[in-house]
């Protein structure tokens, strides 16, 4: 067999890297991977990604493939090993790509928003209140998104179970909390414990310290 070049460029502190490396590690895919600056972008970032010079991106055989998303859903084409990602019954594919759109498009907007309003911003606290009661509905009886085992939501969830953890730590404002969502805080526990994503995303203290970094004059940052 052939040996494929499968090289991933991202960075610890990205949730949209790590979605990657997680997808390929459960497609027991082995893989390289390149560690970029956010700050100062290498020029081999900058070729694969002439658009937006973003992380992440999967090179492979030479060709290179840019956004998480479309990533996650090539991966899954490509490597038949593993389990899938994405459901096989086109419905439940088609719901799959509905909830990581709301995930990436009305979360991650308004996470943004909390962000660069160092956690003042109601408006966007509020947002987010508002799909994580979404996502909390949607989990019902079921561990994952998906049902028993990890699925595309839960790998694109990966900004609920530890980002937004820490980012609300960083600027004092309690958002996702246990009481209020018990469904997806256990979901965020039995994530965080698969061992393929334990060993993958950077550890609690490591992304808190990057955070406060970004933003010293944050309340909790002091």
């Amino acid at each position: 067999m052939v040996r494929q070049e499968v090289k991933v460029y991202g960075a610890q502190e990205s949730a949209f890297s790590k979605r990657v490396e997680i997808a390929l590690k459960l497609k027991g895919v082995e893989y390289e991977y390149v560690e970029e600056d956010l700050l100062m972008k290498s020029p081999e970032l900058l070729k694969y990604n002439p658009v937006h010079g973003k992380v992440p991106v999967l090179l492979h055989n030479g060709r290179p493939i840019a956004e998480s998303l479309v990533i996650l859903e090539y991966i899954d084409e490509t490597w038949d090993s593993g389990p899938s990602i994405l459901p096989k019954d086109p419905l439940e594919r088609a719901n799959s790509r509905l909830w990581t759109k709301l995930i990436d498009d009305k979360l991650l907007g308004a996470v943004w928003k909390y962000v660069t309003s160092q956690g003042r911003d109601q408006d966007a606290i509020d947002k987010i209140n508002e799909v994580l009661g979404v996502l909390e509905n949607e989990l019902k009886a079921m561990k994952f998104f998906g049902g028993e085992s990890i699925g595309l939501v839960d790998i694109v969830a990966n900004l609920v179970a530890l980002w937004l953890d820490v980012i609300q730590e960083v600027f004092g404002t309690k958002i996702f909390e246990k009481e209020k969502y018990p469904k997806l805080s256990t979901w965020t526990e039995d994530y965080m414990n698969c061992s393929i994503v334990k060993d993958t995303l950077p550890s609690r203290a490591h992304l808190l310290a990057f955070w406060r970094s970004r933003f010293p004059s944050a309340p909790a940052s002091k």
